[in-house]
């Protein structure tokens, strides 16, 4: 009788993908466990992702595996850049082209005006109301659930910060002389912000309505297109592909922030959830590494570093 194959020690990195249309982000999580099922490691992998893109966006989706899901929280705290399309003259519910159209205007703002709204109004801290479409949660319901039942949705505004902005195309849909407006835009903004209620607030703005009718992140904190991969070539990774092809290591999610240096014992007692004392660093986060193995992430103080979250891969250490 033949034996089953060993299950392969469960990774730990990121798969960045590069998420398709229409994909969401849960089937992009479950398309990452299934093929690393196939590949061999198991169902008890670990894997979560860094940020939520919805299924009409595109672009950048971190997907951390084992160890690496301990630092998603960071991804999503972390500043994103996205590339977005706002066209003008129309207004729907989802403020996207999946929703229903919910009021028009003839009005066309004009390229120059656009490009002096964004920097004049929707540049650092503003306020802004969320989506009614949106993942957020009222009295325990999501708000979509609740706008899909037809339910009127009151959402708290919130404050966000822009960091910059740059005009990227512009146009008319169809002829020009009797068409809507469409401007194409890349935005980096804080953790939190709703790209489908900027471009409405800018059409607001602008005494106009629009949608976003094209939405890609093309950043995401340290993660960019450089490090993303189709979801064709993930599928490889179940078809026998090496998995360290697409892999990254845990340590590439922490290249905003420097690293500490430790001895063998100053590692140990890191391991042991221990305060290190008399670092000669300034304050601030840090991450702790042994060779190249990371150790922990750590907050230092007054010269005392103290665990925020420690890393179980010493059996990984070369």
């Amino acid at each position: 009788m033949t034996s089953a194959p060993a299950t392969r020690p469960a990774p730990h990195g990121w798969i960045i993908l590069d998420k398709p249309l229409g994909l969401g982000s849960t089937q992009a999580v479950a398309a990452v466990k299934r093929n690393l099922r196939e590949a061999g490691y198991g169902k008890k992998v670990k894997v979560g992702h860094g940020g939520t893109l919805d299924p009409l966006a595109t672009g950048i989706l971190p997907v951390a595996l084992g160890e690496a899901t301990k630092l998603a929280g960071r991804m999503l705290d972390a500043s994103k850049i996205y590339e977005f399309t706002i066209q003008f003259g129309r207004q729907t519910d989802t403020l996207d082209l999946e929703g229903k159209v919910v009021a028009t205007s003839d009005f066309q703002p004009g390229f120059g005006a656009v490009e002096s709204i964004v920097q004049e109004r929707f540049t650092g801290e503003i306020d802004q109301i969320p989506p009614a479409y949106s993942a957020i949660k009222v009295d325990g319901e999501r708000a979509y659930d609740l706008a899909r039942a037809g339910e009127e949705v009151q959402l708290k505004s919130r404050r966000v910060t822009i960091f910059e902005w740059e005009y990227l195309a512009e146009g008319f849909v169809g002829e020009w002389d009797a068409s809507e407006q469409y401007v194409t835009l890349r935005v980096k903004v804080s953790k939190g912000t709703y790209i489908r209620s900027l471009a409405r607030d800018i059409a607001m703005a602008l005494g106009t309505v629009g949608h976003v009718t094209m939405l890609r992140r093309v950043k995401a904190g340290p993660f960019d297109l450089s490090h993303a991969i189709s979801l064709d070539k993930l599928n490889e990774i179940g078809k026998g592909a090496a998995l360290e092809q697409i892999l990254l290591p845990l340590e590439v999610g922490l290249d905003d922030i420097p690293a500490i240096d430790l001895g063998s014992e100053q590692a140990r007692a890191v391991r042991q959830g221990r305060v290190l004392t008399e670092l000669p660093h300034e304050d601030g986060l840090y991450w702790a590494r042994e060779g190249i193995t990371p150790v922990a992430l750590m907050e230092l103080s007054g010269g005392e570093a103290r665990v925020v979250r420690g890393f179980n891969l010493s059996d990984v250490a070369e």
